[in-house]
């Protein structure tokens, strides 16, 4: 009797999905709320004003307006003029 399998059988044969990491929206460019701005492994970019991270450290608009990036923190300057602003953004 055969002692390995025949025709066809592998070892490999398993691949992953890519991620798609990177930065989604660049400064200057308008998101709408909830958009994705950033998809990263770890915390190279951090959440400023109107940015939440997900938890895969995913970066995305809180609200809509224009995404700024300032030293290592991406923000969101508000097109709404209800919306307060920071002096930071």
């Amino acid at each position: 009797m055969a002692h390995k399998k025949g025709q066809g059988s592998t070892k490999n044969g398993r691949d992953s999905n890519p991620q798609f990491r990177g930065i989604k929206l660049y400064g200057g460019q308008t998101a709408k709320a909830g958009a994705i701005i950033v998809r990263q492994c770890g915390t190279h970019w951090k959440a400023g004003y109107l940015v939440l991270m997900g938890k895969d450290h995913t970066l995305m608009a809180d609200a809509a307006g224009t995404v700024v990036f300032k030293g290592s923190r991406v923000h969101i300057v508000p097109s709404d003029p209800a919306t307060p602003r920071y002096a930071y953004v």
